[in-house]
């Protein structure tokens, strides 16, 4: 990542899956840290949606705002994290995602890493392919106001 200490995630990756179902991380979107250095969440949308430790952090923030009395809010938070997983990268990079997530993303030989800015998604080859074809091509100035940039 940069030298600044800045994360982003930029890009659109293709990685095949290695006989033991990890995925190479792009060089540039690595971060150094233990097995607990990213978060990953399924996403409705049937992507999962990966959390550097930054975002982790802010999450962290909101979740203890959550009153321990409050037993919906922690039976919420026991549904989402029940689903979650957390890993590092290997030495090469690689990371090894849970049986559940790659089921839930339908990944099975290859996955697409898709920069979020402050987060990225991974998204099966075909998944990504159908979502991608349903959109039209939109200019990138009308997504910047629609996001308010």
């Amino acid at each position: 990542m940069a030298a600044s200490g800045t994360t982003f995630f930029v890009g659109e990756f293709t990685h095949a899956l290695d006989a033991k179902g990890r995925v190479t991380i792009p060089s540039k979107w690595r971060i150094s840290g233990g097995e607990n250095t990213y978060l990953a969440l399924p996403n409705p949308s049937g992507y999962i949606t990966v959390y550097p430790p930054k975002m982790i952090e802010r999450l962290e923030e909101k979740v203890a705002d959550a009153n321990l009395s409050d037993t919906q809010a922690q039976s919420l938070l026991m549904e989402l994290f029940s689903k979650a997983d957390s890993f590092g990268c290997d030495k090469q990079g690689r990371i090894n995602l849970s049986d559940k997530l790659l089921a839930h993303a339908g990944i099975k030989g290859k996955a697409v890493l898709v920069g979020k800015f402050s987060s990225f998604a991974i998204w099966s080859e075909d998944r990504r392919r159908e979502e991608g074809g349903e959109k039209d091509e939109r200019n990138i100035f009308d997504a910047m106001r629609e996001l308010g940039l």
